[in-house]
């Protein structure tokens, strides 16, 4: 018989394997865990994994005290959980010692590491505890942290660092009145965050549809669209389909566009389980054409997603910013291109999910020095329920680090353009 929780801990190692030897995204690995893997099994799979790649830095600092060299993959995979299980999670230490030692049996190819695995877990039970006291967070890779210092500064980007390293509650949008038996605690903004998530599927009110996951400032740019009732609006670039949900909750007569065939899938899921209606268009937004124009239009534009590390810190040990600089040119075909199908007076949302200016400020500034068309429509953050230092220049610069006590908000860039009448 399985000891409780074991399989979990074999998935996570799995996961950990997947994305630092293969370079493969943690919700890719997650999609291939076995079937019969329980689902909160499988949510503590990629918790684990996760809690592990946003502090792996100091976690093989500690590690490193009681290893003479490097064990095999999963042997190392086994330590690192154990430790983030102690030093992290609060899981008592003899649980995390003797589910360590399991995992290295179960493989044959490091069961003879077991007593090697077990003497490290025990040392960083005694000792670990007053070494991970005196960690930094783990630093952003140079890629990325440069730039961002360049745009913010030290003192902000370590600030981000600190944010990163406490992982992220889970944020729900609400599609009326909270549910009956559903915690947590209403942002400003009318996110509700949890810090203890649980497993979604199981939350009060999931089946009826009454909520939807969506980090607080991922639910901010449909806010600044503003979509009223009866209003023709698109959602471009819109799986998985938070703000497809919330434009449609709103009474706008939504299409909701994507390039993907699978992730378009989860927005038709998304749509059954709230009973909200939209128009699915799988396209190609550089070729396809809509057969009449838009009052709205929301551009959630792909972009290398570096403000979204505190839910996704596989990022890092992924991607190399070499990514950088075909989705800038991506971005600003798809500005000029949605801007044609918007009617005079209409208002059109550009947003990316990155800290980066490239991907942000950058293309808004030259799209508004050629369309003479084309004005900033300034976002007043505080209307929104969020704090004046969120606007710089008319739109949102939203950061990690702002609400740092509440467990941070994703990076996002956020500008309203109107057409001239």
């Amino acid at each position: 018989m399985s000891a409780p929780g074991l399989p979990a801990r074999l998935a996570a190692a799995e996961l950990l394997i997947g994305v630092l030897s293969d370079g493969i995204m943690l919700g890719d690995l997650v999609d291939r865990l076995p079937d019969d893997l329980p689902p909160p099994a499988r949510a503590r799979a990629q918790s684990l994994a996760a809690m592990v790649l946003r502090n792996l830095e100091p976690i093989d600092t500690v590690l490193e005290q009681f290893l003479t060299r490097k064990p095999p993959a999963r042997a190392m995979q086994a330590l690192r959980i154990a430790a983030a299980e102690m030093l992290i999670d609060e899981v008592a230490p003899h649980a995390a010692v003797d589910a360590a030692v399991r995992a290295a049996r179960n493989d044959p190819k490091t069961a003879r590491l077991s007593g090697l695995v077990n003497a490290v877990a025990r040392n960083i039970s005694r000792e670990g505890f007053d070494i991970w006291a005196q960690m930094d967070p783990q630093r952003l890779p140079n890629w990325l942290r440069t730039p961002l210092v360049r745009a913010y500064g030290e003192d902000t980007v370590d600030a981000m660092e600190r944010v990163h390293a406490g992982g992220a509650p889970l944020d729900l949008t609400l599609r009326g009145d909270l549910p009956e038996g559903l915690e947590g605690e209403m942002a400003p903004t009318g996110t509700l965050r949890r810090y203890r998530p649980g497993q979604v599927s199981a939350l009060p009110g999931y089946d009826e549809g009454a909520f939807w996951v969506q980090d607080a400032a991922a639910a901010l740019p449909a806010r600044v669209l503003d979509a009223k009732p009866g209003e023709r609006v698109l959602d471009l670039c819109a799986a998985p389909g938070g703000k497809t949900l919330q434009l449609a909750a709103a009474g706008a007569d939504v299409v909701a566009l994507d390039i993907s065939s699978k992730r378009l899938e989860r927005v038709r899921q998304n749509l059954d389980r709230t009973r909200l209606k939209a128009e699915i268009v799988r396209a190609d937004a550089l070729k396809w054409t809509p057969d009449a124009p838009f009052d709205a239009i929301l551009l959630d534009a792909p972009c290398t997603a570096t403000g979204t590390l505190r839910r996704h810190p596989d990022l890092p040990f992924v991607k190399t910013g070499e990514e950088n600089k075909s989705l800038v040119q991506l971005q600003r075909e798809l500005l000029e291109r949605s801007a044609q199908w918007v009617k005079p007076g209409g208002r059109l949302v550009f947003c990316t999910c990155s800290l980066l200016p490239s991907e942000g400020e950058v293309p808004v500034a030259r799209f508004l020095e050629t369309r003479p068309d084309w004005t900033l429509d300034p976002i007043d953050a505080e209307a929104l329920g969020g704090d004046a230092e969120w606007c710089v220049d008319g739109a949102l610069r939203l950061r990690p680090d702002f609400w740092a006590e509440q467990g941070g908000m994703d990076g996002f860039y956020i500008a309203r353009l109107r057409k001239k009448a």
